[in-house]
């Protein structure tokens, strides 16, 4: 009389895994080629993933509302600065990640940029995101 039907993991979900996952493979990936960069065990790994695309979704969008003339009159050059900023943040909430300094945030965040954009090539921006038509 009462059925129950399991409804699958709402795409939402799958999306934030999924990005969550792509970052942790960035800051894998960039792990073992900068230097600079430690992760003390994989818990912080991990955590770093999650508030890395946390940060970028919620902070990152208001420090570039507020820096918008500055980033007009350097040509967008100071999102870059924006970017290492955040990777740094991380670094400094998740206890076990550490950076090395400015440059090396500034080169991770370019780095993990341009990883995103190739994993979204890769994988299918649509995928990622988790459109529904």
């Amino acid at each position: 009389m009462f059925a129950t039907t399991i409804s699958p993991t709402p795409r939402p979900i799958m999306g934030f895994l999924l990005l969550w996952a792509l970052n942790t493979l960035g800051l894998w990936v960039a792990d073992a080629l900068f230097d600079g960069i430690q992760f003390d065990s994989a818990g912080a790994l991990w955590m770093s993933g999650l508030l890395l695309g946390l940060v970028n979704a919620v902070v990152r969008p208001v420090l570039i509302l507020f820096t918008l003339p500055l980033t007009i009159v350097t040509l967008g050059l100071f999102l870059l600065v924006i970017n290492a900023s955040m990777v740094l943040l991380v670094a400094w909430l998740v206890p076990g990640f550490t950076v090395a300094g400015f440059w090396t945030g500034f080169f991770l965040a370019l780095f993990l940029s341009l990883f995103g954009w190739v994993t979204n090539i890769v994988v299918g921006r649509d995928t990622v995101a988790m459109r529904t038509n």
